[in-house]
């Protein structure tokens, strides 16, 4: 069953097209990684489908159209976590990650036992616990990323999208934020829609993958469809070779003897 339907989406900038017809669903309980080279249009696309920024086309998400939707019905629908948040001045962890909470609060109401709850769950998931009365600028960038993914979990949404959500973690923390967002997504049926760059990382935690390339969709479906060498060579203009690993793809690039 598809929980999101996009259609015909275009953006274009000073006569530039950004996106060009962009059509694409994802279903329920789903992952799916979008990736490519940069310029490709990844971040564009995934903030469309945010309803972030305006674009021909339509977006629906259960069933209903986005552009129907009040902002805070939004908001209990789908979250999203763009690669650089803003950080309000001052606000401790606790305060930031139980912003989460806000669109399922009625006018004017407090937050509950409940809600309370629920983001103390969360902070221990993502190892933030001992950090709630920090402020926020207080921490490291892999810090600081933890705390976005918390509050975006907080938001207890059935659709996620982030973008770019390891880049400021090392490799460490890289897995360990990707196997929570994982067991999470398994727990609480969370569906997921994230870019990446990294080719590797997607094709292990993907259920399926889209390739862009110039603002369109160059190939989708499952990992090893997908991740072509001939076809990723091409696109992102380096050679490169797709190896088996304990049953994983592994991307990697392919130096030639006379560049060793």
């Amino acid at each position: 069953m598809n929980l999101f339907v996009a259609n015909g989406l275009g953006v274009r900038i000073d006569d530039v097209s950004i996106l060009n017809d962009v059509s694409l669903s994802v279903k329920a309980g789903e992952w799916v990684s979008i990736v490519g080279p940069n310029g490709a249009g990844k971040t564009t696309l995934l903030s469309v489908m945010a309803g972030l920024r305006p674009a021909s086309g339509s977006l629906s998400i259960q069933g209903r159209n986005l552009s129907d939707l009040t902002p805070r019905e939004r908001a209990r629908l789908l979250a999203y976590v763009p690669q650089h948040p803003e950080i309000p001045p001052g606000m401790t962890v606790n305060s930031y990650v139980l912003l989460g909470r806000t669109p399922h609060l009625s006018f004017l109401a407090m937050e509950g036992s409940r809600d309370f709850r629920l983001v103390e769950q969360v902070l221990k998931q993502f190892d933030l616990s001992s950090m709630g009365q920090r402020t926020l600028e207080s921490l490291s960038g892999g810090e600081l990323q933890r705390c976005h993914l918390a509050r975006a979990i907080a938001q207890a949404t059935p659709l996620v999208f982030l973008d770019e959500p390891t880049t400021a973690l090392d490799l460490g923390h890289q897995q360990q934020a990707l196997n929570r967002i994982r067991l999470l997504r398994e727990e609480h049926k969370v569906t997921v829609v994230v870019t990446m760059h990294d080719l590797t990382l997607a094709s292990q935690y993907s259920d399926r993958i889209i390739l862009m390339s110039k603002g369109q969709i160059a190939a989708e479906g499952k990992p090893a469809e997908v991740l072509d060498p001939t076809r990723l060579s091409e696109l992102y203009g380096a050679q490169v070779k797709v190896l088996k690993v304990d049953g994983h793809l592994v991307v990697v690039p392919s130096v030639s003897k006379e560049n060793s």
